[in-house]
Protein backbone atom coordinates (compact mmCIF):
# COMPACT_ATOMS: atom_id res chain seq x y z
CA UNK A 1 0.00 0.00 0.00
CA UNK A 2 1.08 3.57 -0.68
CA UNK A 3 3.42 4.77 1.93
CA UNK A 4 1.34 7.71 3.95
CA UNK A 5 4.26 9.90 3.35
CA UNK A 6 3.61 10.05 -0.24
CA UNK A 7 0.53 11.35 -0.25
CA UNK A 8 1.91 14.58 1.37
CA UNK A 9 5.07 15.99 -0.69
CA UNK A 10 4.92 19.06 -1.87
CA UNK A 11 2.89 19.92 -4.36
CA UNK A 12 5.14 22.71 -5.87
CA UNK A 13 2.17 25.09 -5.35
CA UNK A 14 2.89 28.95 -4.89
CA UNK A 15 2.56 28.32 -1.02
CA UNK A 16 4.66 28.17 1.92
CA UNK A 17 2.93 25.83 4.21
CA UNK A 18 1.72 22.26 3.55
CA UNK A 19 0.15 19.45 5.24
CA UNK A 20 2.54 16.53 6.66
CA UNK A 21 1.32 12.94 7.59
CA UNK A 22 -0.40 12.00 10.91
CA UNK A 23 1.27 9.06 12.96
CA UNK A 24 -0.66 8.51 15.50
CA UNK A 25 -4.48 8.02 13.61
CA UNK A 26 -6.16 8.67 17.39
CA UNK A 27 -4.92 12.48 17.39
CA UNK A 28 -6.12 15.12 15.27
CA UNK A 29 -3.79 15.93 12.81
CA UNK A 30 -1.77 18.73 13.13
CA UNK A 31 1.38 19.75 11.22
CA UNK A 32 3.24 22.28 9.60
CA UNK A 33 5.73 22.97 6.91
CA UNK A 34 7.16 26.09 4.78
CA UNK A 35 8.15 25.68 0.91
CA UNK A 36 10.38 27.19 -0.65
CA UNK A 37 8.69 29.62 -2.29
CA UNK A 38 7.43 31.58 0.63
CA UNK A 39 5.57 35.30 -0.20
CA UNK A 40 6.44 38.47 0.44
CA UNK A 41 5.07 39.37 3.90
CA UNK A 42 6.21 35.51 5.06
CA UNK A 43 9.82 36.08 3.74
CA UNK A 44 11.04 37.49 6.52
CA UNK A 45 9.90 34.45 8.58
CA UNK A 46 12.85 31.70 7.85
CA UNK A 47 11.18 28.13 7.14
CA UNK A 48 11.46 26.03 10.08
CA UNK A 49 11.44 22.14 10.73
CA UNK A 50 8.38 20.31 11.62
CA UNK A 51 7.59 17.98 13.91
CA UNK A 52 5.00 15.23 12.39
CA UNK A 53 2.69 13.27 15.09
CA UNK A 54 0.70 10.85 12.12
CA UNK A 55 1.60 7.60 11.15
CA UNK A 56 0.19 5.33 8.35
CA UNK A 57 -3.34 5.61 7.50
CA UNK A 58 -5.13 2.61 8.12
CA UNK A 59 -7.35 1.43 4.88
CA UNK A 60 -10.86 2.36 4.60
CA UNK A 61 -13.69 -0.17 5.64
CA UNK A 62 -15.70 -2.10 2.56
CA UNK A 63 -18.32 -0.03 3.29
CA UNK A 64 -16.86 3.42 2.41
CA UNK A 65 -15.95 5.22 -0.70
CA UNK A 66 -12.61 3.77 -0.80
CA UNK A 67 -11.08 7.41 -1.88
CA UNK A 68 -9.00 8.27 1.34
CA UNK A 69 -5.82 7.76 -0.90
CA UNK A 70 -4.85 6.04 -3.99
CA UNK A 71 -4.60 2.13 -4.23
CA UNK A 72 -1.13 0.31 -4.15
CA UNK A 73 0.64 0.28 -7.60
CA UNK A 74 0.56 -2.62 -9.48
CA UNK A 75 4.13 -4.17 -10.49
CA UNK A 76 2.94 -5.17 -13.45
CA UNK A 77 1.93 -1.37 -14.57
CA UNK A 78 4.54 0.58 -16.79
CA UNK A 79 6.12 3.84 -14.86
CA UNK A 80 4.15 6.10 -17.04
CA UNK A 81 0.85 4.48 -16.60
CA UNK A 82 -1.83 6.95 -15.31
CA UNK A 83 -3.65 4.45 -12.83
CA UNK A 84 -0.24 4.01 -11.05
CA UNK A 85 1.97 5.39 -8.21
CA UNK A 86 3.95 7.63 -10.85
CA UNK A 87 3.59 9.23 -13.99
CA UNK A 88 6.58 9.55 -16.65
CA UNK A 89 7.55 12.82 -14.83
CA UNK A 90 7.85 11.38 -11.35
CA UNK A 91 5.44 12.65 -10.08
CA UNK A 92 2.18 11.13 -7.80
CA UNK A 93 -1.31 11.29 -9.15
CA UNK A 94 -2.31 13.82 -6.47
CA UNK A 95 0.57 15.98 -7.48
CA UNK A 96 -0.51 16.03 -11.15
CA UNK A 97 -3.71 17.08 -10.63
CA UNK A 98 -2.71 19.97 -9.00
CA UNK A 99 -0.40 21.41 -11.07
CA UNK A 100 -3.00 20.62 -14.06
CA UNK A 101 -5.65 22.99 -12.39
CA UNK A 102 -3.01 25.85 -11.37
CA UNK A 103 -1.36 25.44 -14.70
CA UNK A 104 -4.56 25.22 -16.66
CA UNK A 105 -3.28 22.21 -18.61
CA UNK A 106 -6.03 21.26 -21.58
CA UNK A 107 -5.71 18.24 -24.00
CA UNK A 108 -3.68 20.36 -26.50
CA UNK A 109 -1.01 21.92 -23.46
CA UNK A 110 -2.23 25.37 -23.45
CA UNK A 111 -3.17 27.25 -20.20
CA UNK A 112 -6.61 28.31 -19.44
CA UNK A 113 -7.78 31.50 -19.66
CA UNK A 114 -8.05 32.98 -15.86
CA UNK A 115 -11.64 34.83 -16.39
CA UNK A 116 -14.93 34.60 -14.77
CA UNK A 117 -15.62 31.32 -16.10
CA UNK A 118 -12.13 30.03 -14.42
CA UNK A 119 -13.01 31.33 -11.18
CA UNK A 120 -16.79 29.38 -10.90
CA UNK A 121 -15.45 26.38 -12.15
CA UNK A 122 -12.11 27.25 -9.17
CA UNK A 123 -14.68 27.94 -6.17
CA UNK A 124 -16.61 25.10 -7.46
CA UNK A 125 -14.39 22.95 -6.46
CA UNK A 126 -12.84 24.77 -3.83
CA UNK A 127 -16.51 24.82 -1.96
CA UNK A 128 -16.36 20.47 -2.98
CA UNK A 129 -13.21 20.17 -0.85
CA UNK A 130 -14.58 22.22 2.15
CA UNK A 131 -17.52 20.15 1.94
CA UNK A 132 -15.70 16.68 1.40
CA UNK A 133 -14.00 17.37 4.32
CA UNK A 134 -16.57 18.74 6.65
CA UNK A 135 -18.19 15.56 5.99
CA UNK A 136 -15.53 12.77 6.31
CA UNK A 137 -14.64 14.93 9.43
CA UNK A 138 -18.39 14.43 11.34
CA UNK A 139 -18.67 10.78 9.92
CA UNK A 140 -14.85 10.00 11.39
CA UNK A 141 -14.32 12.13 14.11
CA UNK A 142 -12.06 10.18 16.13
CA UNK A 143 -10.32 8.49 12.99
CA UNK A 144 -8.18 10.64 11.76
CA UNK A 145 -6.84 8.26 9.32
CA UNK A 146 -10.20 8.09 7.55
CA UNK A 147 -10.05 12.19 6.64
CA UNK A 148 -6.91 12.62 6.27
CA UNK A 149 -6.83 13.09 2.59
CA UNK A 150 -9.79 15.08 2.45
CA UNK A 151 -7.73 17.38 4.64
CA UNK A 152 -4.94 17.19 1.76
CA UNK A 153 -6.91 17.78 -0.98
CA UNK A 154 -8.46 21.08 1.12
CA UNK A 155 -4.85 22.42 1.87
CA UNK A 156 -4.09 22.68 -1.79
CA UNK A 157 -7.49 24.29 -2.68
CA UNK A 158 -6.65 26.41 -0.46
CA UNK A 159 -3.10 27.02 -2.23
CA UNK A 160 -4.51 27.20 -5.17
CA UNK A 161 -6.70 30.51 -4.62
CA UNK A 162 -3.16 32.46 -4.39
CA UNK A 163 -2.95 32.79 -7.98
CA UNK A 164 -5.99 35.03 -7.84
CA UNK A 165 -3.38 38.05 -6.24
CA UNK A 166 -1.96 38.19 -9.89
CA UNK A 167 -5.32 38.16 -11.15
CA UNK A 168 -7.30 41.25 -8.32
CA UNK A 169 -10.03 41.83 -11.08
CA UNK A 170 -11.98 38.65 -10.36
CA UNK A 171 -11.66 39.72 -6.47
CA UNK A 172 -15.66 40.86 -6.52
CA UNK A 173 -16.39 37.72 -8.14
CA UNK A 174 -14.78 36.25 -5.39
CA UNK A 175 -16.65 37.82 -2.96
CA UNK A 176 -20.25 37.39 -4.97
CA UNK A 177 -19.38 33.67 -5.22
CA UNK A 178 -19.55 33.20 -1.08
CA UNK A 179 -15.96 32.06 -1.87
CA UNK A 180 -14.62 34.74 0.80
CA UNK A 181 -16.59 33.98 3.59
CA UNK A 182 -15.96 30.07 2.60
CA UNK A 183 -12.00 30.97 2.84
CA UNK A 184 -12.34 32.85 6.35
CA UNK A 185 -14.76 30.29 7.66
CA UNK A 186 -11.60 28.44 7.44
CA UNK A 187 -9.91 29.99 10.10
CA UNK A 188 -11.89 27.85 12.76
CA UNK A 189 -10.91 24.99 11.53
CA UNK A 190 -10.23 22.06 13.71
CA UNK A 191 -6.85 21.77 12.52
CA UNK A 192 -5.12 25.08 12.78
CA UNK A 193 -2.63 23.73 9.76
CA UNK A 194 -5.78 24.31 7.62
CA UNK A 195 -6.25 27.69 9.45
CA UNK A 196 -2.86 28.99 9.68
CA UNK A 197 -3.05 28.27 5.47
CA UNK A 198 -6.09 30.05 4.95
CA UNK A 199 -4.77 32.90 6.98
CA UNK A 200 -1.37 32.70 4.86
CA UNK A 201 -3.94 32.83 1.52
CA UNK A 202 -5.62 36.02 2.77
CA UNK A 203 -2.88 37.69 3.51
CA UNK A 204 -1.29 37.19 -0.11
CA UNK A 205 -4.25 38.66 -1.79
CA UNK A 206 -4.60 41.61 0.46
CA UNK A 207 -0.53 42.66 0.71
CA UNK A 208 0.23 46.05 -0.38
CA UNK A 209 2.14 44.30 -3.61
CA UNK A 210 -0.62 43.02 -5.63
CA UNK A 211 -1.80 45.17 -8.12
CA UNK A 212 -5.21 45.86 -7.18
CA UNK A 213 -7.03 48.90 -7.70
CA UNK A 214 -8.82 50.49 -4.59
CA UNK A 215 -12.17 49.35 -6.04
CA UNK A 216 -11.04 45.78 -6.48
CA UNK A 217 -9.33 45.84 -2.91
CA UNK A 218 -12.10 47.22 -1.04
CA UNK A 219 -14.75 44.32 -2.85
CA UNK A 220 -12.02 41.73 -1.07
CA UNK A 221 -11.98 43.36 2.23
CA UNK A 222 -15.34 44.11 2.56
CA UNK A 223 -16.08 41.02 2.35
CA UNK A 224 -13.44 39.45 4.66
CA UNK A 225 -14.48 41.91 7.55
CA UNK A 226 -18.41 41.15 6.82
CA UNK A 227 -17.27 37.31 7.14
CA UNK A 228 -16.07 37.92 10.87
CA UNK A 229 -12.79 38.08 9.92
CA UNK A 230 -11.20 40.19 12.73
CA UNK A 231 -13.26 37.84 15.30
CA UNK A 232 -11.27 35.00 13.91
CA UNK A 233 -7.94 36.33 14.11
CA UNK A 234 -7.87 36.95 17.40
CA UNK A 235 -9.68 33.65 18.00
CA UNK A 236 -6.41 31.86 16.41
CA UNK A 237 -4.28 34.28 18.20
CA UNK A 238 -5.90 32.68 21.58
CA UNK A 239 -5.36 29.26 20.44
CA UNK A 240 -1.95 29.09 18.73
CA UNK A 241 0.83 28.19 20.74
CA UNK A 242 3.87 29.78 19.88
CA UNK A 243 6.22 28.15 21.61
CA UNK A 244 5.58 25.76 18.69
CA UNK A 245 6.94 26.88 15.34
CA UNK A 246 4.46 26.15 13.20
CA UNK A 247 1.88 28.44 15.39
CA UNK A 248 4.20 31.01 16.06
CA UNK A 249 4.90 31.63 12.41
CA UNK A 250 1.02 31.40 11.86
CA UNK A 251 0.69 34.47 14.62
CA UNK A 252 3.32 36.17 12.51
CA UNK A 253 0.96 35.85 9.39
CA UNK A 254 -2.04 37.04 10.87
CA UNK A 255 -0.16 40.21 12.55
CA UNK A 256 0.45 40.72 8.45
CA UNK A 257 -3.33 40.43 7.77
CA UNK A 258 -3.77 43.13 10.24
CA UNK A 259 -1.31 45.23 9.08
CA UNK A 260 -2.19 44.78 5.21
CA UNK A 261 -6.22 45.90 6.36
CA UNK A 262 -4.65 48.67 8.06
CA UNK A 263 -3.69 50.33 4.80
CA UNK A 264 -7.38 51.95 4.52
CA UNK A 265 -8.14 54.53 7.19
CA UNK A 266 -11.43 53.56 7.40
CA UNK A 267 -10.72 49.84 8.07
CA UNK A 268 -8.00 51.23 10.26
CA UNK A 269 -10.53 52.66 12.59
CA UNK A 270 -12.60 49.70 12.27
CA UNK A 271 -9.96 47.64 13.35
CA UNK A 272 -9.60 50.04 16.86
CA UNK A 273 -12.94 49.13 17.43
CA UNK A 274 -12.36 45.51 18.47
CA UNK A 275 -11.28 45.92 21.96
CA UNK A 276 -9.97 41.92 22.24
CA UNK A 277 -7.97 42.18 19.45
CA UNK A 278 -6.35 45.51 21.19
CA UNK A 279 -5.73 43.61 24.61
CA UNK A 280 -4.61 41.16 22.97
CA UNK A 281 -2.01 43.59 21.09
CA UNK A 282 -0.94 45.25 24.01
CA UNK A 283 -0.78 41.65 25.97
CA UNK A 284 1.45 40.51 23.74
CA UNK A 285 3.92 43.70 23.52
CA UNK A 286 4.17 42.84 27.28
CA UNK A 287 4.69 39.31 27.37
CA UNK A 288 8.52 38.58 28.89
CA UNK A 289 10.71 37.51 26.20
CA UNK A 290 14.44 37.54 26.14
CA UNK A 291 15.57 38.23 23.47
CA UNK A 292 12.51 40.28 21.96
CA UNK A 293 10.87 38.01 19.20
CA UNK A 294 9.82 39.24 15.84
CA UNK A 295 6.35 38.62 16.81
CA UNK A 296 6.52 40.86 19.88
CA UNK A 297 8.15 43.41 18.21
CA UNK A 298 5.49 42.88 15.10
CA UNK A 299 2.58 43.66 17.97
CA UNK A 300 3.82 46.41 19.11
CA UNK A 301 4.47 47.97 15.48
CA UNK A 302 0.72 46.88 14.54
CA UNK A 303 -0.30 49.12 17.47
CA UNK A 304 1.86 52.40 16.38
CA UNK A 305 -0.09 51.55 12.67
CA UNK A 306 -3.46 51.90 14.59
CA UNK A 307 -2.85 55.02 16.19
CA UNK A 308 -0.61 56.89 13.75
CA UNK A 309 -3.36 57.90 11.77
CA UNK A 310 -6.57 57.49 13.99
CA UNK A 311 -7.83 59.73 16.21
CA UNK A 312 -10.60 57.28 17.61
CA UNK A 313 -8.11 54.73 18.15
CA UNK A 314 -5.90 56.78 20.14
CA UNK A 315 -8.68 57.76 22.47
CA UNK A 316 -9.38 53.52 22.41
CA UNK A 317 -6.02 52.82 23.75
CA UNK A 318 -5.85 55.79 26.10
CA UNK A 319 -9.10 54.13 27.66
CA UNK A 320 -7.76 50.89 28.07
CA UNK A 321 -4.55 52.19 30.00
CA UNK A 322 -1.97 51.84 26.82
CA UNK A 323 -0.36 54.60 28.20
CA UNK A 324 0.68 53.25 31.68
CA UNK A 325 1.64 49.56 30.05
CA UNK A 326 3.50 51.60 27.73
CA UNK A 327 5.62 53.53 30.09
CA UNK A 328 6.48 50.34 32.30
CA UNK A 329 7.99 48.59 28.81
CA UNK A 330 10.17 51.80 27.68
CA UNK A 331 11.19 52.36 31.50
CA UNK A 332 13.60 49.53 31.15
CA UNK A 333 15.65 51.38 28.63
CA UNK A 334 16.25 54.65 30.78
CA UNK A 335 19.81 52.56 32.03
CA UNK A 336 20.27 50.76 29.38
CA UNK A 337 20.17 50.62 25.03
CA UNK A 338 18.68 48.07 23.09
CA UNK A 339 20.56 45.88 20.28
CA UNK A 340 21.62 47.97 17.40
CA UNK A 341 20.02 47.10 14.08
CA UNK A 342 17.73 44.23 16.39
CA UNK A 343 13.90 43.36 17.05
CA UNK A 344 14.30 44.95 20.24
CA UNK A 345 15.83 48.06 18.57
CA UNK A 346 12.61 48.65 16.44
CA UNK A 347 10.40 46.92 19.48
CA UNK A 348 11.36 50.18 21.65
CA UNK A 349 10.74 52.65 18.81
CA UNK A 350 7.34 51.00 18.07
CA UNK A 351 6.78 51.47 21.74
CA UNK A 352 7.64 55.26 21.45
CA UNK A 353 5.55 56.09 18.44
CA UNK A 354 2.21 54.61 20.10
CA UNK A 355 3.21 56.85 23.20
CA UNK A 356 3.83 59.50 20.92
CA UNK A 357 0.22 59.51 18.67
CA UNK A 358 -1.72 58.58 21.87
CA UNK A 359 -0.68 61.66 23.73
CA UNK A 360 -1.44 63.67 20.70
CA UNK A 361 -5.04 63.46 22.16
CA UNK A 362 -6.72 65.30 25.68
CA UNK A 363 -7.18 61.75 27.49
CA UNK A 364 -3.08 60.81 26.15
CA UNK A 365 -1.84 63.59 28.06
CA UNK A 366 -3.85 62.94 30.83
CA UNK A 367 -2.95 59.44 31.23
CA UNK A 368 1.15 60.42 30.76
CA UNK A 369 0.67 62.63 33.55
CA UNK A 370 -1.31 59.77 35.83
CA UNK A 371 1.59 57.21 35.44
CA UNK A 372 4.65 59.38 35.61
CA UNK A 373 5.35 59.56 32.42
CA UNK A 374 7.29 63.30 32.68
CA UNK A 375 9.34 62.19 35.41
CA UNK A 376 10.30 59.30 33.46
CA UNK A 377 11.32 61.03 30.17
CA UNK A 378 12.78 63.53 32.79
CA UNK A 379 15.14 60.67 34.22
CA UNK A 380 16.03 59.20 30.46
CA UNK A 381 17.03 62.71 29.55
CA UNK A 382 19.45 62.85 31.95
CA UNK A 383 20.87 59.30 31.75
CA UNK A 384 21.65 59.93 28.47
CA UNK A 385 20.56 56.77 26.50
CA UNK A 386 19.15 56.22 23.08
CA UNK A 387 15.65 56.57 24.73
CA UNK A 388 16.36 60.19 25.63
CA UNK A 389 15.74 61.09 21.89
CA UNK A 390 12.29 59.61 22.15
CA UNK A 391 11.54 60.64 25.27
CA UNK A 392 12.28 64.18 24.35
CA UNK A 393 9.95 63.42 21.28
CA UNK A 394 7.07 62.10 23.36
CA UNK A 395 7.27 64.93 25.70
CA UNK A 396 7.19 67.63 22.77
CA UNK A 397 3.87 66.10 21.59
CA UNK A 398 2.48 65.33 25.11
CA UNK A 399 2.90 69.00 25.91
CA UNK A 400 1.65 71.12 22.36
CA UNK A 401 -2.04 72.00 21.66
CA UNK A 402 -4.39 73.64 23.98
CA UNK A 403 -4.75 70.66 26.33
CA UNK A 404 -1.00 70.50 27.18
CA UNK A 405 -0.96 73.04 29.66
CA UNK A 406 -1.29 70.55 32.65
CA UNK A 407 1.59 68.70 30.95
CA UNK A 408 4.16 72.09 30.51
CA UNK A 409 2.86 72.66 35.07
CA UNK A 410 4.12 68.93 35.33
CA UNK A 411 7.78 69.37 33.34
CA UNK A 412 8.42 72.37 35.36
CA UNK A 413 7.14 70.65 38.91
CA UNK A 414 8.99 67.37 37.80
CA UNK A 415 12.31 69.36 37.13
CA UNK A 416 12.67 68.76 33.48
CA UNK A 417 13.70 72.87 32.96
CA UNK A 418 17.27 72.21 34.25
CA UNK A 419 17.46 68.74 32.31
CA UNK A 420 16.34 70.23 29.25
CA UNK A 421 18.00 73.17 29.08
CA UNK A 422 21.21 71.28 29.81
CA UNK A 423 20.72 69.57 26.89
CA UNK A 424 19.59 72.52 24.84
CA UNK A 425 23.04 74.33 25.83
CA UNK A 426 25.08 71.03 24.69
CA UNK A 427 25.44 71.00 20.36
CA UNK A 428 22.40 69.11 19.25
CA UNK A 429 21.09 67.33 15.82
CA UNK A 430 18.49 69.34 14.36
CA UNK A 431 15.56 66.97 15.15
CA UNK A 432 16.76 67.55 18.97
CA UNK A 433 16.68 70.95 18.82
CA UNK A 434 13.44 71.01 16.53
CA UNK A 435 11.61 68.97 19.66
CA UNK A 436 13.62 71.28 22.24
CA UNK A 437 12.57 74.69 20.95
CA UNK A 438 8.92 72.88 20.03
CA UNK A 439 8.32 72.60 24.59
CA UNK A 440 9.65 75.84 25.12
CA UNK A 441 7.39 77.31 22.69
CA UNK A 442 4.69 75.15 23.83
CA UNK A 443 5.23 76.53 27.33
CA UNK A 444 5.52 80.19 26.97
CA UNK A 445 2.22 79.81 25.59
CA UNK A 446 0.52 77.62 27.85
CA UNK A 447 1.34 78.59 31.27
CA UNK A 448 -0.67 80.80 33.17
CA UNK A 449 0.56 84.28 33.36
CA UNK A 450 2.25 85.13 36.44
CA UNK A 451 1.66 80.98 37.63
CA UNK A 452 5.11 80.32 39.46
CA UNK A 453 5.64 77.82 36.82
CA UNK A 454 6.06 80.42 34.13
CA UNK A 455 8.05 82.81 36.27
CA UNK A 456 10.72 79.82 36.43
CA UNK A 457 10.41 79.16 32.55
CA UNK A 458 11.36 82.73 32.05
CA UNK A 459 13.99 82.74 34.26
CA UNK A 460 16.02 80.10 32.57
CA UNK A 461 15.73 82.74 29.45
CA UNK A 462 16.94 85.29 31.81
CA UNK A 463 20.17 83.59 33.75
CA UNK A 464 23.91 84.03 32.68
CA UNK A 465 23.71 87.43 31.33
CA UNK A 466 21.23 85.54 28.46
CA UNK A 467 22.83 82.54 27.58
CA UNK A 468 19.96 80.44 26.40
CA UNK A 469 18.01 83.28 24.89
CA UNK A 470 21.98 83.97 22.56
CA UNK A 471 21.78 80.59 22.25
CA UNK A 472 18.05 80.79 20.72
CA UNK A 473 19.29 83.79 18.00
CA UNK A 474 22.64 82.18 17.28
CA UNK A 475 20.50 79.05 15.85
CA UNK A 476 17.99 81.52 14.59
CA UNK A 477 21.17 82.95 12.33
CA UNK A 478 21.71 79.47 11.47
CA UNK A 479 18.29 78.30 10.08
CA UNK A 480 17.89 81.56 8.20
CA UNK A 481 21.00 81.43 6.61
CA UNK A 482 20.06 78.21 5.21
CA UNK A 483 16.45 78.86 4.31
CA UNK A 484 17.47 81.53 2.46
CA UNK A 485 19.92 79.74 0.33
CA UNK A 486 16.44 77.30 -0.64
CA UNK A 487 14.81 80.69 -1.11
CA UNK A 488 17.40 81.91 -3.74
CA UNK A 489 16.93 78.49 -5.66
CA UNK A 490 13.16 78.27 -5.88
CA UNK A 491 12.97 81.79 -7.23
CA UNK A 492 15.17 80.65 -9.85
CA UNK A 493 13.27 77.96 -10.91
CA UNK A 494 10.00 80.29 -10.04
CA UNK A 495 10.60 82.53 -13.12
CA UNK A 496 11.16 80.03 -15.66
CA UNK A 497 7.76 78.39 -14.65
CA UNK A 498 4.34 78.81 -16.23
CA UNK A 499 1.67 78.83 -13.28
CA UNK A 500 0.96 75.23 -14.06
CA UNK A 501 4.56 74.12 -13.28
CA UNK A 502 4.27 76.73 -10.10
CA UNK A 503 1.02 74.61 -9.29
CA UNK A 504 2.53 71.46 -9.51
CA UNK A 505 5.69 72.13 -7.84
CA UNK A 506 4.27 74.05 -4.72
CA UNK A 507 4.23 71.19 -2.81
CA UNK A 508 8.02 70.29 -3.59
CA UNK A 509 9.05 73.38 -2.59
CA UNK A 510 7.41 73.55 0.17
CA UNK A 511 8.84 70.63 1.46
CA UNK A 512 12.55 71.89 0.86
CA UNK A 513 12.22 75.10 2.90
CA UNK A 514 10.79 72.24 5.71
CA UNK A 515 13.98 70.71 5.37
CA UNK A 516 16.16 73.43 5.57
CA UNK A 517 14.46 74.40 8.83
CA UNK A 518 11.50 76.75 8.27
CA UNK A 519 9.53 75.29 10.71
CA UNK A 520 12.47 75.07 13.33
CA UNK A 521 12.96 78.87 12.22
CA UNK A 522 9.35 79.70 12.73
CA UNK A 523 8.90 78.28 16.15
CA UNK A 524 12.55 80.04 17.84
CA UNK A 525 11.11 83.56 16.32
CA UNK A 526 8.11 82.93 18.49
CA UNK A 527 9.78 82.22 21.51
CA UNK A 528 11.57 85.08 20.73
CA UNK A 529 8.36 87.57 20.28
CA UNK A 530 7.20 86.31 23.60
CA UNK A 531 10.58 87.25 25.47
CA UNK A 532 10.17 90.54 23.82
CA UNK A 533 7.07 90.74 25.28
CA UNK A 534 7.57 89.53 28.48
CA UNK A 535 10.73 90.73 29.55
CA UNK A 536 12.46 94.58 28.47
CA UNK A 537 15.78 92.72 29.68
CA UNK A 538 15.40 90.29 27.29
CA UNK A 539 13.83 93.03 24.22
CA UNK A 540 17.01 94.47 24.57
CA UNK A 541 19.47 91.63 24.54
CA UNK A 542 17.56 90.23 21.36
CA UNK A 543 18.01 93.81 19.55
CA UNK A 544 21.51 93.92 20.21
CA UNK A 545 21.97 90.60 19.32
CA UNK A 546 20.37 91.02 15.93
CA UNK A 547 21.99 94.26 15.40
CA UNK A 548 25.32 92.32 15.06
CA UNK A 549 24.36 91.41 11.81
CA UNK A 550 22.32 94.54 10.58
CA UNK A 551 18.89 93.16 11.81
CA UNK A 552 16.04 94.31 13.75
CA UNK A 553 13.23 92.82 15.55
CA UNK A 554 11.38 93.66 12.10
CA UNK A 555 12.95 89.74 11.08
CA UNK A 556 10.95 87.65 13.34
CA UNK A 557 8.12 89.98 12.65
CA UNK A 558 8.14 88.69 8.82
CA UNK A 559 8.44 85.00 10.01
CA UNK A 560 5.41 85.34 12.37
CA UNK A 561 3.50 87.44 9.61
CA UNK A 562 4.59 84.44 7.02
CA UNK A 563 2.67 81.85 9.48
CA UNK A 564 -0.26 84.29 9.84
CA UNK A 565 -0.40 84.29 5.87
CA UNK A 566 -0.62 80.42 5.45
CA UNK A 567 -3.39 79.96 8.56
CA UNK A 568 -6.86 78.91 7.20
CA UNK A 569 -9.18 81.64 8.70
CA UNK A 570 -11.97 79.15 8.84
CA UNK A 571 -10.31 76.65 10.29
CA UNK A 572 -11.32 76.22 14.16
CA UNK A 573 -8.19 74.35 15.07
CA UNK A 574 -5.96 77.46 13.99
CA UNK A 575 -7.97 79.69 15.08
CA UNK A 576 -6.49 80.46 18.91
CA UNK A 577 -2.78 80.22 17.29
CA UNK A 578 -3.30 83.21 14.81
CA UNK A 579 -4.79 85.24 17.35
CA UNK A 580 -1.60 84.63 19.67
CA UNK A 581 0.29 85.01 16.48
CA UNK A 582 -1.42 88.43 16.08
CA UNK A 583 -1.05 89.77 19.58
CA UNK A 584 3.02 88.95 19.16
CA UNK A 585 3.41 90.35 16.26
CA UNK A 586 2.27 93.99 17.52
CA UNK A 587 4.93 93.59 20.07
CA UNK A 588 7.28 93.63 17.60
CA UNK A 589 6.01 96.58 15.80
Amino acid sequence: MTSIDDLFKSSGLPSKRKLDPVRDPTQIYKSAKLSSTPSSRAARVPPQPLSPEAGPAAPPDDDDEGDYGPSAPDDDLPDDDEEGRFFGGGISAQEKEILDFMEGEEGDGGPDKIDLAWMKKTALAFEKRITRNAELRARHEDEPARFIDSEADLDAGIKMLSILGENPGLYADFARLGCVASLVSLLAHENTDIAIDAVEIVGELTDEDVAATEEQWAALVDALLEADLLGLLVSNFSRLDETQEADRNGVYLALGVVENLCSRPDTTDLIGKDEELLKWLLARAEKAEKPVTQNKQYATEIIAILVQSSAANRRRLASLDAVDKLLQLVAAYRKRDPEKNGEEEEYMENLFEALTCIVDEPEGKAKLIDAEGVELCNIMFKEGKASKYSALRLLDHAASGPSGAAVCQKIVDAGGLKSMFTLFMKKNNGQTTEHLVGIFASMLRLLPADSAERVRTLAKFVEKDYEKTTKLVTLRRGYAARLAAVDDQISQEQKGASAEEREELADDWFSRRLNAGLFSLQTIDVILAWLIAEDDGARKKIQTLLADRDETVAVIKATIQEQIDGMDVDSEDSKDTREMLLTLAQFLS
